[in-house]
């Protein structure tokens, strides 16, 4: 089975260990500059480093869609900088999973693949997909919906250690974001993490950097741009969040649902 997944940040990469471990062939596309906070557990790194490994699977930048098909036939993840996931008009996979968690439809529909499945709010299953996945933090996060729509975004992120949208670092002004810290460093309340436009960019809460755009990234003022984990363990910053492999699991058990694979 062949599945592309358009994204490729840390909670499609926690789908892709998902699938992957379960013998399915990945293609995942994202943006030619990635945007990803979690870089160390992110496919995205590929395209801007070639390759990377997250918990020991690897991933590897494709140039084109043949290239990508070749490597998900040796058995390596395969990432494109297609955001448009145009290479499916050629690959034509068994399944194509929207994990771009833009809170909103950018362009999938249920006609794009035999299986198509959709993660987060934004999405109808029967509708733009065969079934979307619960995204939201709590009693349904992972949860697959074949009739009706995940949780709308509330613009709160889940809470994590008693804390919630402190978690999250925000780009103080418009520029190119300029880190000085980097991810995995412990960090205290009101650390400066980064600089955009001269402007420092600091912490709110004490614990670990799990998160940060890499240097030279363009930003705007309020974009989400780093994260702080309060449990403060600098391991969790190499492996996918619970969040991530809760959500993989659903799109799992979706595919199977649809593609009869067990029958």
């Amino acid at each position: 089975m062949l599945v592309v997944i358009r994204g490729a940040g840390d909670i499609a990469t926690g789908i892709a260990l998902r699938l992957y471990r379960a013998g399915i062939r990945l293609v995942l596309t994202d943006l030619p500059q990635p945007t990803s906070i979690r870089r160390t557990v992110c496919f995205s790194e590929a395209i801007r480093l070639g390759e990377t490994v997250v918990e020991g699977v690897h991933a590897r930048r494709a140039d084109t869609a043949a290239e990508a098909a070749a490597l998900a036939e040796q058995g390596i993840i395969a990432v494109l900088a297609d955001p448009e996931a145009g290479c499916v008009q050629e690959l034509h996979p068994d399944a194509l999973v929207d994990a771009i968690l833009a809170k909103k439809n950018l362009g999938t529909h249920i006609t794009d693949a035999p299986i198509v499945i959709a993660v987060g709010p934004g999405f109808t299953a029967g509708v733009d997909c065969h079934a979307a996945v619960e995204t939201m933090r709590g009693h349904t996060l992972g949860r697959v919906l074949y009739t009706g729509s995940p949780l709308p975004n509330t613009g709160v992120p889940g809470v994590i250690g008693g804390h919630a949208a402190e978690r999250v670092l925000r780009a103080p002004a418009d520029g190119l974001f300029e880190p000085c810290r980097e991810i995995g460093d412990l960090v205290e309340t009101g650390d400066t993490i980064a600089y955009v436009a001269g402007k420092p960019m600091k912490t709110t809460i004490t614990g670990c950097l799990r998160g940060l755009l890499q240097a030279g990234v363009p930003v705007h003022e309020g974009m989400k741009s780093g994260d702080v984990d309060p449990r403060g363990k600098r391991e969790n910053c190499d492996t996918a969040s619970d969040k991530a492999l809760a959500v993989g699991g659903g799109v799992l058990e979706a595919l199977l649902h649809f593609s009869n694979v067990l029958h």
